[in-house]
């Protein structure tokens, strides 16, 4: 089990119902949480078609948002970025201009720079991306294609071809750094410029997660 709590404040108390559930299964599902989430906020959001915006939000020229996406307050998002298939920018989020945000969950106060890519993923609070850094979320590469995930020094399989990151609080992830799919980064991480984070390719064979 993954407790994504120890990853990310304020996790389980969000999202109480999905807390026992792994990153990749709410990732992966994230299209059917958020129209839930939508029909519970109130007044202080513009909804439209799935989108939800909070009024004090910036969303500067050229945004594409296709639904669901949630965008919180004092959220701030980037002339051409891109949000598709399930978003939710927690509070105080800055999504630079340029960049593509795909299934993915980002957390208060976290700022992702310009021309990033951050697909099938759960970023914490005061997270920092630098510009062009990305969380690769599949692997093009490969013949079997299944994610895994390293924890504590175990090996677990995701049974998922889409899954890109957890992400602690406080992590830093310099310029143009690259994270594998299935990276898993403790709270207070750093990823240095121009870096390739491969977090399970030296290890044994995975095991099934039961």
């Amino acid at each position: 089990m993954i407790n994504i709590h120890e990853f990310i404040n304020g996790f389980t108390e969000m999202f109480s119902d999905e807390s026992k559930l792994f990153p990749w299964e709410i990732t992966g599902n994230l299209n059917v949480l958020l129209e839930k989430f939508i029909l519970k906020l109130n007044a202080d959001y513009n909804i439209e078609n799935g989108i939800a915006i909070h009024k004090s939000a910036t969303i500067e020229q050229g945004v594409v948002l296709k639904a669901p996406v949630i965008i919180s307050e004092n959220c701030f998002v980037g002339a051409n970025a891109y949000l598709r298939a399930g978003v939710y920018l927690d509070k105080s989020v800055t999504v630079g201009p340029g960049c593509e945000i795909k299934s993915s969950i980002m957390f208060a106060n976290t700022t992702i720079a310009h021309f990033n890519f951050i697909g099938d993923s759960i970023i914490g609070n005061n997270v920092n991306f630098e510009a062009g850094a990305h969380t690769a979320n599949h692997y093009n590469e490969r013949t079997d294609k299944r994610i895994s995930v390293s924890v504590n020094g175990k090996i677990i399989q995701t049974n998922s071809e889409k899954f890109g990151a957890l992400v602690g609080d406080h992590s830093k992830i310099g310029a143009n750094a690259v994270l594998s799919p299935g990276t898993i980064l403790t709270k207070n991480s750093i990823v240095k410029r121009l870096e390739l984070v491969e977090q399970i390719k030296n290890l044994k064979p995975h095991c099934k997660e039961t």
